[in-house]
Order: structure tokens, then C-alpha cells, then sequence
């Protein structure tokens, strides 16, 4: 099975690149299964009911979330209703809708995603440690295929989740910090790994921001409103290929897509 996991889709930007090559790009990586982190869809900040069902039907099966997935009010009512957008697991248990979506590949295969954020620098949500223990528990035999969007700021954490779910899951991907890492690896029990996957959107910024702006308020620490960019649209993304029988990542390798026009 080859699942092909994108990484934070940010502004109108990461949405035009997947709305134009998604189709081609799963086609040519023949990839069974597409998850995305759209969190930052919405002009950079949160994801609304709308762009959703845009992202979806565009070929993603799967969206997951993370600290911002609330930033849109709208999404609110609509998260319970949409089983296959995600907010991590991890938050209190009255949040709306779920951390975990159970599907069938378009093959027939059983798979599952899972979606945890850290603690580190964020905010103080339930260990995701032991939430990962619990969603898994819920998982029926069958379903060997699972996929883990960690959603954090610290690589140590990313990590610990890494080795912790090593032998358990098939992939572990860091999302969050939309810059992609270079530690792509198959760790000893099975389990593919990448510290971030990075971002989709465009990469002539600061993590998807129009630079002046960013630096600004670096440079005297003043309120300011951010802008998504325009310029060096690009897509990453990792190309994960598992054994549907044992759940074992075979191969991962990063993916660096840019927009042709």
C-alpha cells in the first residue's frame, strides 16, 4: 500500500497546488491512500466547512489538525458531522468530533489515522502518550495499516512518539513546524519516521508568511497582521509504501513537488 502524506496545507497557495497536481502526482507515485494536515487551509489560520469539501474532493482522504484547527468558529458544528477531518486525539474529551478516522483504501485494505499534539511549548492538552495507547486499543484486528500525524514543536517529542509507537503503527509523521527534516528512516520495529514532514504553500516565506511582515515583528516585537505569501509554491509531502499484511512501512522518502505555472 502507498500512502502519500502532505504536509500543512497553508492559504489559498497550498490549496491551488493540491487542486492542480494532486490528481497527476497520485497517479504517477500510483499512491493508494492521500492524508493531509490542513489546519492552516483558511488564509493561514484554521480550516473552515467549505475548504473541507474542497480538499476532499480534490483526492485527499484524510484531513488531520492540530492547535489551530479551532480558528475558524464554523468548524465548530461541522467537525462532528465530517468523520475525516481531525483534531488531535488529545484534547479534552468535550471537544467536538474525533481524533481517529478508521477507513477502506479504495483496495479493499483497512487503515486508520491518528492524530496527537504535543505539549512542549504548546498548549497543556492530555499526554498524548497514553491517548496514542487508548485510540489504538480501539482499533479492530484487521486494521494494520495506521498512520500517526504528530503534531508538535519539539523534535524531542516528535521523537520519544516516534520510538514510544515504534513496532505498533506503520508511520509516525511530524507535522507543525513547516519546515521538512532530512531524517527520514524505518525504525527497528517498522515504523516509518520524519521529524516534519514540512508545509504546502508558498515557500518564498517564513513558514508560509509574507516575510516583511514576519521580521517586523522580530525586529520591535509589535503587533502585527500576518499574510500568507505568494511566491515558490510548493508541495511536501512523503511517500510512505507499507505491507497491508503486517502493517510494516516498507520505504519512505520525502517528496518536494513545486507548481508548474
Amino acid at each position: 500500500m502507498r500512502i502519500l502524506f502532505i504536509g500543512d496545507i497553508v492559504g489559498s497557495p497550498g490549496r491551488r497546488i493540491v487542486l492542480e497536481r494532486l490528481e497527476d502526482i497520485v497517479s504517477k507515485e500510483e499512491a493508494d491512500l492521500v492524508i493531509a494536515n490542513g489546519e492552516n487551509a483558511a488564509s493561514g489560520f484554521g480550516i473552515t466547512p467549505r475548504l473541507t469539501e474542497e480538499l476532499l474532493s480534490a483526492g485527499i482522504e484524510v484531513l488531520s489538525g492540530g492547535n489551530h484547527i479551532w480558528d475558524r468558529k464554523e468548524i465548530l458544528d461541522f467537525i462532528p458531522r465530517e468523520p475525516r477531518l481531525l483534531r488531535p486525539a488529545n484534547f479534552p474529551a468535550a471537544s467536538p468530533g474525533s481524533g481517529l478516522f478508521c477507513g477502506t483504501s479504495q483496495k479493499g485494505i483497512p487503515y486508520a489515522v491518528l492524530c496527537l499534539q504535543g505539549r512542549i511549548f504548546m498548549a497543556s492538552n492530555d499526554d498524548p502518550f497514553s491517548v496514542a495507547d487508548r485510540e489504538l486499543d480501539k482499533l479492530q484486528r484487521e486494521t494494520k495499516v495506521v498512520i500517526v500525524d504528530m503534531h508538535a514543536e519539539a523534535t524531542s517529542e516528535k521523537q520519544a512518539m516516534g520510538w514510544y509507537l515504534d513496532g505498533r503503527v506503520s508511520a509516525v509523521i511530524g507535522t507543525h513546524t513547516h519546515v521538512a527534516t532530512a531524517d527520514e528512516q524505518i525504525l527497528p520495529g517498522g515504523t516509518a519516521y520524519i521529524t516534519d514532514v514540512g508545509m504546502t504553500g508558498p515557500h518564498d516565506s517564513v513558514i508560509g508568511m509574507e516575510k516583511g511582515a514576519v521580521i517586523k515583528r522580530f525586529l520591535d516585537g509589535m503587533p502585527i497582521r500576518f499574510e500568507v505569501a505568494t511566491g515558490d509554491i510548493q508541495m511536501n509531502a512523503v511517500l510512505i509504501e507499507v505491507d497491508s499484511v503486517s502493517g510494516r512501512a516498507v520505504s519512505v522518502a520525502r517528496r518536494r513537488y513545486r507548481l508548474e505555472h
